[in-house]
């Protein structure tokens, strides 16, 4: 999956589909059951499914998972579909695919392997998905004032912080990455 020919052809394989319809749901799990919502604020994990898509399975299929988890989830809990929103949560899994295989891997002092590197990614990818459109969103359509809109950057600081932590555990057990690497290989 290094390149877009292989990352597309993947999007082929019955294991990935399989996988992206689990990332979707537990995004839709994660976002819609058990969040915690107070106004702009939805204290969640709802993009660390989306997260994983993006740099597990690649860009095309951590967009795919965004943009079906926020509308399927929309559906079910009976929200209405905010266009800006839905992009929000697809940028999120694009990003986090796109730069995940650019941020070189920092070897760092006293952290985990891969901490820095999949805190950089997810970080990113909030600032933009999360910090940015989906933002806009709730400024566009619902009216929030941009100081409560301001309040959602230490949130998503902390929240990412959290994601990048959960990540890096999971690449660093050896069962998991040996699957993530059967994925890769036919």
């Amino acid at each position: 999956m290094k390149n877009s020919h292989s990352a597309a052809a993947s999007m082929k394989d019955v294991r990935v589909l399989t996988i992206m319809a689990m990332l979707a749901a537990l995004s839709i799990i994660f976002g819609k059951v058990l969040a915690f919502t107070a106004g702009p604020f939805r204290v969640s994990f709802e993009n660390l499914p989306i997260l994983m898509a993006g740099m597990f399975l690649g860009a095309p299929a951590g967009f795919l998972v965004g943009i079906i988890a926020d509308i399927i989830g929309c559906l079910i809990v009976g929200y209405s579909i905010n266009p800006i929103i839905t992009l929000g949560a697809g940028c999120i899994g694009l990003v986090s695919g796109l730069l995940y295989r650019r941020v070189p891997n920092f070897p760092a002092v006293r952290l985990p392997e891969g901490l820095l590197r999949n805190w950089i990614t997810v970080l990113v990818t909030h600032v933009l998905g999360s910090m940015i459109i989906k933002s806009a969103g709730l400024v566009l359509y619902y009216h929030y004032a941009m100081p409560q809109v301001a309040l959602r950057i230490p949130l998503y600081l902390v929240i990412g912080t959290v994601e990048a932590l959960i990540i890096t555990a999971l690449l660093s057990n050896k069962t998991f990455s040996a699957q993530l690497g059967r994925l890769g290989k036919r």
